[in-house]
């Protein structure tokens, strides 16, 4: 506990907010890279998944090898990567380019999965009826996909970019490993220093970090939720029926 209160004291310290204090502060400067690396790296990935996930989820095509390749995805190791990726690109890019580059290849890869998933099986969610009738009113297959599918689809869709922003935002702090900035910067140079308040102080804003953005998505997600949909899941009937009262045996005459 003494610990703890240590580390939220050295967070709630004016002079570590202030510009110009040593390295690796101050801790706006840290938590506005992290942010910026976090946020580029979605893009990207949002860019990619996205469109594939809307044209799987709409069409039933590719759904088999798409799994198969986000599965092996999931498998790769993002530290692993960013290694590998910094000597690759550290051939052809200058010092300063090659860690920004490898760094975010290595997050939008991280990224993807999660979102790919979370477009197709938001979509495949949606009620076929819905779909049929769409279609027979006249509506055209980018119609349907834009005013229909995705509308309906957008909180499943949302718990995608949800999975994937957390992921990205505890997994940027490795960027640091590649002489990048970040608040995994403050976590390394405790480490590196033997100061707990550096390390746990580091740790603590990113656990921060994550539960607020976490919150943001969890209040999209209820805003964003179709009304009537909840009542129409299969065990929102089953808590909403009325048992019926149990006959009553016939009285004996």
């Amino acid at each position: 506990m003494d610990l703890i209160l240590s580390a939220l004291g050295w967070i709630f310290d004016p002079a570590h907010w202030e510009s110009g204090s040593r390295s690796p502060l101050p801790i706006q400067d840290r938590l506005l890279e992290h942010l910026r690396y976090t946020a580029g790296s979605l893009v990207i990935a949002a860019a990619i998944a996205l469109p594939l996930g809307f044209y799987i989820g709409h069409t039933g095509r590719g759904r088999q090898f798409v799994i198969s390749f986000t599965g092996a995805m999931r498998a790769l190791p993002t530290l692993g990567l960013l290694y590998f990726l910094l000597m690759v690109f550290g051939y052809w890019l200058s010092f300063d380019t090659a860690p920004i580059v490898g760094a975010t290849i290595s997050f939008v890869i991280l990224a993807i999965p999660s979102m790919l998933a979370g477009a197709y099986a938001g979509l495949e969610s949606v009620d076929r009826q819905t779909i049929d009738a769409a279609r027979a009113n006249g509506m055209t297959e980018w119609q349907i996909l834009s005013r229909v599918e995705i509308p309906l689809a957008l909180p499943l869709i949302l718990g995608g970019l949800r999975a994937a922003t957390l992921q990205v935002i505890a997994t940027v702090t490795i960027a640091s490993y590649a002489g990048l900035g970040g608040l995994g910067r403050i976590i390394t140079s405790g480490i590196g220093l033997n100061d707990y308040d550096l390390i746990l102080g580091g740790a603590l804003l990113v656990t921060g970090l994550a539960l607020f953005v976490d919150a943001l998505f969890a209040l999209a997600q209820r805003l964003t939720a179709t009304p009537g949909l909840t009542e129409n899941h299969p065990a929102a009937r089953r808590r909403t029926i009325k048992r019926s009262p149990r006959p009553r045996a016939p009285e004996n005459a």
